[in-house]
């Protein structure tokens, strides 16, 4: 084999490995496809926030759950559609009241957190 089928051969190889390798090469990552965040505003929420746990119960019966950690409290409300969370925290001394909350459908999925409101006002009993 003489020199320039050498080079020729070893040329070949590398062409092919390289396109094998390339072959390999990942795609351009895709932008993950799913739901749309809903924006958090206070609108349709006045009945909510600053509330008491005392009001909350006024207004959604008593919660689904009740949970403490330190001086912070969630209280979950569910209905047939969807399951509101409430966070009260403390200012100061005062008695804790309500700084944010969230909501989802029963299967885990964004709801409207006023939507979510507005369905647990109607529930019967307060259920």
């Amino acid at each position: 084999m003489t020199h320039v089928q050498e080079i020729g051969r070893t040329l070949a190889l590398v062409v092919t490995l390289g396109l094998g390798l390339a072959g390999c090469a990942t795609p351009a990552a895709q932008p993950a496809v799913g739901r749309t965040a809903i924006p958090y505003t206070s609108v349709g929420l006045e009945r909510v926030i600053g509330q008491t746990a005392a009001g909350l119960t006024r207004l959604f019966g008593d919660p689904d759950a009740d949970i403490r950690e330190g001086a912070a409290r969630k209280l979950q409300f569910q209905s047939g559609i969807c399951v509101l969370d409430a966070y009260l925290y403390p200012a100061g001394s005062s008695e804790p009241k309500v700084t944010y909350i969230d909501a989802r459908e029963l299967d885990g999925s964004t709801i409207d957190r006023a939507s979510c409101v507005a369905a647990l006002t109607r529930r019967d009993g307060g259920r």
